[in-house]
């Protein structure tokens, strides 16, 4: 399992200096600079790219990145907030957009097993059908539908929560964008929940088992559920990332002081800093998810560990 986890770790490092490598280039592609005032002149904006180093060729401002950021220097922005540290910024921005996405994670992910199971346990029930009715409502609507309905009706209406993001009431103020974000993801665990666990409570081993007498709550618990999560968490994995880092939409709904609207801003003006340190976290956050699912399938069915060249455990 060391070795296993340990050549995963070493493709996850070189992909993300090949993803750090290619922002760079792009952003060097992008017509203007950072400096886009009418008001600097010529010289003025000469005098800025020197101070802040991008006169200098791409590797060079590539490597030195790389040693300040293995130090935890991300830079300073050079327009949204200037001259203030990238990591000063997020700091008060990535904890509110992972907060409010691993609760939607979780909400959505505990909620989606459950209806999953109960519709393959008591399948052409009427529980059945209202998962499926669930889930295809939860795939066809985007979360800012969900969202501006529960502003609507549960924050203008009830004045059960807050309908905008506020500090004074920080938990509060993430209940209906967890809600909201988390309903793709209950509709898409519950679907792929259901189907997976049919087929496995219908497979050859397991009807064997169930004949031969072993406990049939022990089989659904825990042989049919553990082989019909590998799928689920397949599925699961990108969702994740997206939730984490916060939606967007959401937070411009809610108006949350997340990240996502921090890269939105800082593309629209060239931020060059803070468009690289936003991405890489997405980045970082992605391939860090999709290692711990790579690790789970190893502890999960260890046959698939063997099978990916790990025979030493």
């Amino acid at each position: 399992m060391k070795k296993y986890v340990l050549k995963r770790l070493a493709i996850a490092a070189v992909t993300l200096l090949v993803i750090l490598l290619v922002l760079f280039m792009m952003l060097e592609m992008m017509p203007g600079s950072p400096f886009n005032d009418e008001k600097i002149t010529q010289a003025q904006r000469a005098l800025l790219d020197a101070k802040y180093g991008l006169d200098q060729p791409i590797f060079v401002r590539f490597l030195n990145y790389i040693k300040a950021m293995l130090s935890g220097d991300f830079g300073v922005s050079y327009v949204i907030q200037k001259n203030m540290p990238i990591s000063t910024m997020l700091g008060g921005r990535l904890p509110v957009s992972m907060q409010i996405g691993l609760q939607a994670v979780v909400l959505g992910t505990i909620i989606g097993l459950l209806l999953g199971i109960v519709a393959a346990l008591k399948r052409n029930s009427f529980a059945d059908s209202l998962t499926t009715f669930i889930s295809v409502i939860g795939v066809s609507f985007p979360s800012y539908v969900f969202a501006l309905g529960l502003s609507y009706f549960l924050g203008s209406k009830l004045k059960w929560f807050p309908i905008l993001y506020t500090t004074s009431k920080p938990f509060i103020s993430t209940i209906l964008p967890t809600i909201a974000l988390s309903m793709f993801t209950i509709a898409t665990v519950a679907r792929f929940a259901r189907s997976e666990m049919i087929d496995v409570l219908g497979s050859d081993y397991l009807l064997l088992s169930e004949s031969k007498g072993v406990n049939r709550r022990r089989l659904i618990y825990i042989h049919a559920l553990r082989n019909a999560l590998i799928p689920i968490i397949t599925v699961l994995a990108p969702l994740v990332v997206g939730l984490m880092t916060g939606s967007l939409v959401i937070e411009q709904i809610f108006s949350i002081p997340g990240i996502g609207s921090l890269l939105v801003t800082a593309i629209q003006v060239n931020d060059y800093n803070v468009i690289i340190a936003v991405t890489f976290i997405y980045s970082v956050m992605f391939i860090a998810i999709m290692l711990a699912v790579d690790i789970l399938y190893g502890i999960i069915d260890p046959r698939i560990r063997l099978a990916k060249g790990d025979n030493h455990g």
